[in-house]
């Protein structure tokens, strides 16, 4: 039996000094101080002097091996025995190869599949417990958000498209009531009474790029009909005023 054993290092390679302080600062807080987790890189030890893990490259395996502790990319900050495996030296290796073919570096992904991910992988190959939560759990969490950003602005749009689309019909339902509601010499009815709205109204409702391109209402209203429906209502409303004139 031999220990797999988990390296961790504070992510100190931006270039820059004020940048690197802000990580380790963040670490310090949310890390040693609270316990939720931190910025970090992560490798696995079993079976010699080197551990392993994953970074980006534009070509060939991502996978990559250095002296234990001794990564001159990252700040060592501590190691964790995850536990043992019963593999052999040759297995491991054997798993090594094919991790080495299935993560290229070009597929790094800073929240998806990072270094830590890796890590988790090759635990679970060797029969160990992955690693604990809060090693990667600012970018599981980042992941997380990401996808529910994305399904938002996806039901958004949906939203968007459908209100759109209710828009026109209704649009087009209005208009058209509208328009059969006219008063023409071939189809007089007194007794019927117009509608009281008008058209401009629901268009103002509307904006322009989303009026149907093509349709049979008009895109001006009837001067004349506009008319005689504000007669009307003016006829309407004049038993009212007189009510209210006595009542005064």
């Amino acid at each position: 039996m031999t220990d797999v054993v988990l390296h961790i290092y504070d992510v100190t390679n931006s270039g820059s000094d004020k940048t690197n302080n802000t990580i380790m600062h963040i670490n310090k807080i949310f890390k040693d101080g609270i316990g939720i987790g931190g910025i970090f890189h992560s490798a696995v030890q079993v079976h010699g002097d080197d551990e392993w893990s994953f970074g980006f490259c534009e070509q060939g395996t991502g996978v990559f091996s250095c002296p234990a502790t001794k990564n001159p990319m990252y700040t060592y900050r501590e190691k964790i025995v995850l536990g043992q495996t019963s593999l052999s030296n040759s297995k491991v290796n054997q798993i090594l190869r094919e991790l080495s073919r299935e993560w290229p570096g070009e597929s790094y992904d800073l929240l998806a599949r990072n270094c830590n991910h890796f890590c988790d992988e090759l635990c679970e190959r060797f029969g160990v417990p992955k690693l604990p939560g809060w090693v990667n759990r600012f970018a599981n969490a980042g992941d997380a958000a990401a996808e529910l950003a994305g399904n938002t602005a996806y039901r958004l749009k949906q939203a968007k498209t459908e209100i759109v689309s209710a828009s026109k019909v209704a649009y087009r339902f209005l208009s058209g009531i509208a328009t059969n509601s006219q008063v023409s010499p071939d189809n007089q009815n007194p007794n019927k009474t117009p509608p009281r709205f008008q058209v401009s109204w629901f268009k103002n409702m509307i904006a322009a790029g989303n009026k149907p391109s093509s349709s049979s209402v008009l895109e001006v209203p009837n001067q004349d009909v506009i008319r005689q429906q504000q007669q009307r209502q003016g006829e309407d409303d004049e038993p009212l005023r007189q009510n209210a004139r006595r009542g005064s």
